[in-house]
């Protein structure tokens, strides 16, 4: 049986096929439009998902949405009128979208999947991640967790996963959301909202926790069981075009920081303070959940679930033995979800679990490009390339990142998720000093205060991280191991804010970050074995079995999706070296036959 999961409409936008129960493809709309977060229905993206196993729209089972279209709709219109009249605009900013399409989202996806006319199914959104989150996991029975900004009315729910069969046991509903708490303050540091939290992540180990208690005095009255509920006075999301109330200039001394401006100690202050609130709120709830459900192992998605901070405080607190961390946990990981929960929940199909691994087989879902269809692209654009096989080829590779040249490593089938995992990866050396500073302003063009992650061998992550479990999606955050560390030096204490960055930590300083942690990637042969592979020969040859692995993209755009995605952003940065399948190119090659090449016209920098 063919299921069909989308979902559409609020950012993030993906489709996902699953096949008896298999997942056979998955991917986010953005890829293919290069619209970053595209909202829109996932056309391409479902195009896509059909193509991998040959079938058109008429051969599917079933279609899955992954919300319930008019339960969202009455919230919103209870909303409005209990904050009548300040939603006023809001609601005309928002209704022709519900009114021509959204509460018609059956029609749409008839109209949409031209051809299909078989049974459409609509999952509740809390039930679409916690599907994501068990259903895929390597256990056979797990506790459930999931926190967002907001799905129909719930903005946090917990349960259990026996089995083939979820139950969600209690929710949190909106205004009072943890996950729009944290969006609130991301919007007030200036940065943008809903793509801007891992700024706010990154940015608080620069700061000092001085609004905690404020914070928990004024915004968040916080239970010991984690429920808690936000003083609404301070917010306007509920019905407002902004996130916060002028009352929350006026307790932080200061209105928003405008987007782009210098970044200010304060600004660091509060991302820390609140990156603390909302780690006790996970832990609090995360303690309630094993009282209440007695289970050892955990499944964890939303929004909030790509905090990998949190995460790995949640990890190292105990709580539970074993935490399994949906890679697409946000919205576009609701395609999954409601396709998964269609097969085992609506359809009452049985589910296995090995409790070693999961069944996202790496989260390499997307679309793969062979060594035919990238040298034809060669070819075509007149793009000089040198051919290396097998081990040349990670041997080459391994030797380039060790000479401090920053390389695009593009292999196999993209990513399904935000985080890019070793086939649409930008690589560096982690032991140069110069690498988070080349790479962040010449490279990705974004913040200079944004951290890089390692990718490390499986076996060897323990000698360089204080990490007990795998970390195969790069969504736990870990210390750095001791032996690993560099003493600190005196002048640390007169260091403040960006200048932080200054002071060496470790022996790999490119992936560590300024309170001595790094989010890890680990990278085991049965996932990934090409990248496992280069990892193997960068410890071989280099005596350092990690890589600085950061997202093939810049910012403000989507990761790359294509070859030509790839050259584009290859040309348009300072990368030294772009390895496409068994292709080898190099920058400086390009530009001795730039009189020979479009390039110019076609990848030329902005």
């Amino acid at each position: 049986m063919r299921i069909l999961g989308i979902s559409a409409y609020y950012h993030d936008s993906a489709a996902c096929l699953v096949d008896d129960g298999r997942i056979i493809a998955a991917a986010q709309e953005e890829r293919f439009t290069r619209k970053k977060h595209d909202a829109r229905f996932p056309s391409q993206a479902a195009r896509f998902c059909l193509d991998q196993s040959g079938l058109r729209s008429s051969d599917l089972d079933a279609v899955v949405f992954y919300d319930k279209p008019f339960i969202k709709f009455e919230r919103l219109i209870q909303t409005y009128l209990a904050y009548t009249p300040l939603g006023l605009s809001s609601f005309m900013k928002a209704m022709p979208a519900w009114i021509k399409q959204k509460l018609w989202t059956r029609d749409v996806l008839r109209e949409e999947l031209s051809g299909y006319s078989g049974r459409i199914f609509f999952t509740e959104h809390h039930e679409s991640h916690a599907a994501s989150a068990f259903f895929p996991s390597p256990f056979s029975e797990a506790a459930i967790l999931t926190m967002d900004g907001v799905g129909e009315w719930a903005t946090a729910s917990f349960g259990c996963g026996r089995g083939n069969r979820l139950e969600i046991e209690e929710e949190i509903v909106f205004p009072h959301s943890l996950g729009l708490l944290y969006s609130a303050f991301t919007y007030f540091t200036g940065f943008r909202v809903n793509s801007g939290e891992y700024k706010l992540m990154g940015l608080a180990p620069y700061g000092d926790p001085v609004y905690k208690d404020l914070i928990l005095k004024e915004l968040v009255d916080l239970k010991e069981d984690g429920s808690f509920r936000l003083n609404m006075k301070y917010f306007n999301y509920p019905a407002g075009l902004e996130m916060t109330s002028k009352r929350f200039d006026r307790l932080f001394g200061r209105p928003r920081r405008k987007p782009e401006a210098p970044i200010t100690q304060q600004d660091m202050d509060i991302a820390r303070s609140i990156q603390e609130v909302t780690e006790e709120i996970v832990l609090r709830i995360a303690r309630y959940v094993r009282k209440k459900t007695g289970m050892r192992n955990l499944c964890l998605a939303g929004g909030v679930a790509l905090n990998c901070v949190a995460n790995g405080r949640l990890l190292r607190e105990g709580t539970f033995e074993n935490i399994w961390i949906q890679p697409a946990a946000g919205d576009s990981g609701g395609a999954l979800g409601a396709a998964l929960f269609a097969w085992h929940q609506i359809l009452n199909n049985p589910r296995s679990a090995n409790e070693i691994d999961d069944s996202l087989r790496g989260s390499y879902l997307g679309p793969e490009y062979s060594d035919a269809e990238i040298e034809r692209f060669l070819l075509e654009k007149k793009i000089p390339y040198e051919r290396i096989a097998g081990a040349d080829l990670l041997n080459r590779t391994a030797d380039l990142i060790a000479e401090e040249k920053v390389v695009g490593w593009f292999q196999g089938r993209m990513e399904f998720g935000p985080r890019a995992l070793g086939n649409r990866s930008i690589l560096g050396d982690a032991r140069s000093p110069r690498m988070q500073e080349i790479m962040n302003l010449k490279i990705k063009f974004r913040e200079s205060f944004r951290p890089f992650a390692p990718a490390v061998l499986r076996d060897q992550a323990a000698d360089y991280f204080q990490l007990t479990l795998p970390s195969p999606y790069m969504l736990i955050v870990a210390p750095i191991a001791e032996k690993k560390r560099v003493p600190a030096e005196a002048a640390v204490q007169g260091l403040f804010g960006i200048d932080k960055l200054k002071l060496k930590r470790s022996e790999i300083p490119a992936v560590t970050h300024v309170d001595c942690s790094a989010r890890i990637q680990t990278v085991d042969h049965k996932m990934n074995p090409l990248f496992h592979g280069l990892l193997t020969a960068m410890h071989a040859r280099h005596g350092c079995p990690l890589v600085i692995n950061t997202s093939f993209n810049v910012r403000g755009e989507p990761i790359v999706l294509s070859p030509a995605d790839a050259y584009r952003c290859f040309m348009r940065t300072g990368m030294d070296y772009l390895v496409l399948g068994s292709f080898l190119i190099d920058k400086a090659a390009q530009r001795m036959n730039e009189g020979d090449t479009d390039w110019q016209t076609e990848y030329q920098p902005d």
